[in-house]
């Protein structure tokens, strides 16, 4: 394919049409975030990183290129920019970033709205570009500024019923603001005066709950009343107290478990100036009630004849209660939660419901999913209703489990994934509060006879509320599709921390999550989502330096026999961040952590200098590639990218540079075979990441590829590898000259592919290519296969990260104009702001229209031929 052109001026003009850029005069500043977020509340950070945009309506004016800028903030509006006690000024930062840090020699304030503001300037410093004001707001700085003690019932651990408690306290009239802040071990469901605080789930997020907790900020002004007000809490075991070893990861023996536990604060601030603080202590009241058993993995019971009517409101005598008892904390630390809150996405109602006589009724959602159902059931005075989930249906039309329960351990009244209700008589509505499934059908079963219909139950699709920042489209509906099932995989798999999948395990499985990466950060903004689980992976690792398969862990997972290639999250992580966001916080976190890991394993090398331990290409077809060789390569990444944070955060890299160019030699004299072109055994998925992490000699990169062509077409075009082929085989094939039959390999309809999940009606990715007839390893809502979402962006729309200028600064637009596709359209919002590529087949011509971000560049890379573009929109012609 070329340019319909007959020489280079006609082609440069082509490049001419529908061009338009910024005047520096027409120019505002959006999109301003403190912490990645829009005015937010509870930052604890002492140093708060800030970010915005450029934006302009106007399309005939010059290019605006950020040179310089000020940050200003200040504890009232009107200080800003002014020389004051409650203000600062940066000096003027000479950047092209727009990114900003907090270096004030004053510590910011404990529980303070701050006002922020920037001024930018172009090169030539007659373009002044003034921001609109935009604020956030401190919570606890320090652990020292906490006055609430972490509280709980006097039951014991083994104890089921969840704990109840609730504090009676006076407002004055004239109520200016009042903020919560509020943890628990596991999870708090807190209401005032019988409102609740949030409409987000499982509050806070997952951790190791020995080294850190998180905590939330509210604003509750609303909620308040003069007069008496109540606060209360429900709380849950999730992974802090689980109860009983009805799992495999051993958290029933977790080294932190303990009884339920919770703290708060609310600092009332009057009209008048006064200040009012209610905290949890030995002076609130505790009981239990119908929260009679919660277990993360098996679900909620809840008994509505011991509902305790108005318990939570004000009014209500509970002089017969007990007192709350104070206890220790789970952890030293308690650090706010940044990260966006687990939250209901959609409500969804069934599209059918089958009647097995009137104690069963099995309904379908039509999309597989992670969440919870709402009941609405009216029926006879004790009669319990259970409600089990699952993602598959029997012959018979009844619910399959085998998929799912294989490593669950049941216990009496504790059946998988299932929620029981036991009625009071009266017509009831039930929601678990303590715990999620994974999805697509629900088996209701009763005790005696109750009448559902198809509106009786409702389910929510509940994740970690990630913004969503990009599209994808295509003229093939198939690809839609996998691209959609892909994102409904991933965000099921969200809930604080990446797990694997949402039913059986729930597990944060490291490889899980740094093989989705780009998946992940091209669809949602996620980078306060994943520098969250990197403090997890910090507080994961053990003295020897190793860290384990699953992020939170009680202790299980530090085995020999997962290894490496999954502990390179550490490395890939923190990188994949600086790439999409030009933000080196993670990796200066994560130094430490990367130095003792690459020591501790520079103790378990062999006689040839490498490890080769652990597991590889997972979840292979029928080809196994060699553990030891997939091992050594990911050993060469993580020095690789150790160089690399050293370039970034001013260390001393050299080391870790020579010992990943003598790990490339070990592999290339190992392992490839120069006569044949072909590494390890000749699987797809040696070719792949050979090429993929930049292993193979520039003279042989062709002939590998061309190898890898040539195996996967004697293969009737059908893949033949796991996650690490899924990751890499695609995307090489684009990348040397093959991208029409990475094309056909992502289209195909016949097992093994991803097509074949779409054909057989599953709406989210499956754990393994073709399904365990015994049902093992049969989950089908996984995430760790769907990279193909992402390489739609990257090489069918061309849209990618400039490794040279990360965060989007400079894009690199490398579309493919692959045979069976008519059009293509994307758009990501990253964090230098909106980019679009779309293109069109119109007869013998392909129309390319491309949107750059005003303050940015790019470069467009098409049949060997390169064309730098500035920010505006443009058409071009092939």
């Amino acid at each position: 394919m070329k340019f319909q052109t007959k020489n280079e001026k006609y082609m440069l003009a082509l490049l001419g049409l529908l061009v338009w850029a910024c005047n520096s005069n027409n120019i505002d500043i959006e999109n301003m975030r403190c912490e990645y977020q829009v005015a937010p509340l509870g930052i604890d950070s002492p140093a708060p990183r800030f970010t915005w945009n450029y934006t302009t309506n106007n399309k005939n004016g010059k290019e605006f290129s950020q040179d310089s800028y000020q940050l200003y903030i200040a504890t009232r509006e009107q200080d800003l920019g002014k020389t004051s006690d409650n203000s600062w000024q940066s000096d003027t930062i000479y950047s092209n970033t727009p990114h900003a840090i907090y270096q004030g020699s004053e510590k910011l304030k404990t529980r303070t709205r701050y006002y922020w503001q920037v001024i930018a300037w172009d090169k030539t410093k007659r373009h002044k570009i003034t921001s609109p004001i935009s604020s956030f707001e401190t919570a606890q700085l320090n652990q020292s500024d906490w006055t609430g003690a972490w509280i709980t019932d006097n039951h014991d651990k083994d104890y089921m019923p969840a704990p109840m408690l609730r504090k009676s306290f006076i407002a004055q009239d004239e109520i200016q603001q009042a903020r919560l802040y509020v943890s628990a071990a596991a999870y708090y469901k807190m209401t005032l005066n019988g409102e609740s605080v949030t409409s987000s789930h499982l509050n806070p997020g997952f951790t190791h709950y020995d080294k850190r907790n998180l905590y939330n900020t509210y604003d509750v002004t609303p909620l308040l009343l003069k007069g008496e007000n109540v606060l209360s809490a429900v709380l849950g075991n999730g992974f802090y107290n689980e109860a009983a070893p009805v799992a495999t990861w051993s958290y029933e023996q977790a080294r932190w478990r303990n009884r339920s536990r919770m703290i708060c604060e609310m600092e009332i601030l009057y009209k008048n100036g006064e200040k009012q603080t209610i905290h949890s202590d030995s002076t609130w009241k505790a009981t239990t009630g119908p929260y009679i058993q919660n277990n993360i993995y098996s679900g909620d019971t809840y008994d509505a004849r011991l509902t305790i009517a108005g318990w939570n409101k004000p009014g209500f005598d509970d002089s017969k209660w007990t007192n709350a008892i104070q206890v220790a904390a789970p952890s030293p630390l308690l650090v706010s939660q940044n990260m966006p809150a687990i939250e209901t996405e959609q409500f969804i109602t069934p599209i059918n419901m089958r009647s097995f006589g009137d104690t069963v009724y099995v309904y379908d959602f039509g999309v597989n999913m992670s969440g919870v159902c709402t009941l609405s059931v009216n029926g006879e005075k004790g009669t319990k209703v259970s409600m089990q989930h699952g993602e598959l249906l029997k012959n018979n039309g009844r619910l399959e489990i085998r998929n799912l329960d294989i490593y669950y351990k049941p216990l009496p009244g504790l059946a998988f994934q299932t929620d029981t209700y036991i009625l009071d008589g009266k017509q009831g509505t039930f929601t678990p509060d303590f715990t999620y499934h994974g999805f697509q059908y629900v088996e209701v079963r009763s005790d005696r006879p109750v009448k559902l219909t198809k509106e009786s139950l409702t389910a929510q699709f509940i994740h970690t509320a990630v913004p969503p920042v990009g599209k994808f489209s295509c003229s093939n509906e198939l690809l839609n599709k996998i691209w959609k099932a892909a994102n409904q995989s991933y965000l099921s798999n969200l809930m604080s921390i990446p797990t694997d999948c949402p039913q059986r395990e729930k597990n944060g499985w490291t490889a899980d999550a740094h093989i989705t990466m780009d998946l992940g950060l091209l669809n949602f903004d996620g980078i306060t989502f994943y520098e969250k689980w990197l403090d997890d992976m910090i507080d994961n690792q053990n003295e020897e330096g190793r860290i384990s398969g699953i992020i939170p862990s009680s202790g299980w997972g530090y085995d020999d026999w997962i290894g490496p290639v999954w502990d390179a999250a550490m490395f890939i992580v923190p990188m994949a961040i600086y790439h999409y966001y030009g933000d080196t916080r993670s990796i200066e976190k994560l130094w430490p952590v990367c130095t003792k890991y690459l020591n501790y394993l520079a103790g378990r090398e062999d006689v040839e200098g490498t490890v080769t331990y652990g597991i590889g290409d997972w979840v292979f077809h029928k080809t196994q590639t060699p553990t030891e060789f997939t091992t050594t390569c990911y050993y060469y990444l993580d020095n690789l990218y150790m160089a690399k944070f050293a370039e970034l955060i001013g260390k001393d890299g050299s080391s870790y540079a020579k010992k990943a160019e003598e790990l490339k030699l070990l592999i290339n004299h190992k392992y490839f075979d120069t006569s044949k072109a072909i590494y390890a055994n000749g699987s797809q998925a040696a070719q792949g990441v050979a090429l993929y992490l930049g292993i193979v000699p520039k003279e042989y990169e062709q002939q590998v590829a061309d190898n890898l062509s040539t195996m996967i077409k004697a293969n009737n075009n059908l893949l033949d590898f796991g996650v690490l082929g899924s990751k890499t085989v695609l995307r090489m094939l684009s990348k040397y000259g093959y991208a029409d039959l990475a094309y056909q390999m992502a289209t195909q309809e016949e097992a093994p592919s991803w097509g074949n999940w779409i054909k057989q009606g599953f709406t989210t990715l499956a754990e393994t290519w073709i399904l365990s007839p015994e049902f093992r390893d049969a989950s089908v809502n996984h995430m760790f296969l769907g990279d193909i979402n992402a390489w739609m962006y990257n090489v069918l729309a061309g849209i990618n990260y400039d490794e040279q200028e990360p965060g989007f600064k400079h894009i690199l637009i490398q579309p493919h104009f692959v045979k069976g596709l008519d059009w293509v359209k994307a758009e990501y919002k990253s964090v230098n702001g909106i980019i679009r590529s779309e293109w069109e087949r119109k007869e013998e011509q392909v129309i390319l229209k491309v949107t750059i971000p005003v303050n940015t560049n790019a470069t467009i890379e098409c049949n060997g031929r390169k064309i730098d573009l500035g920010s505006g929109e443009h058409q071009l012609t092939f």
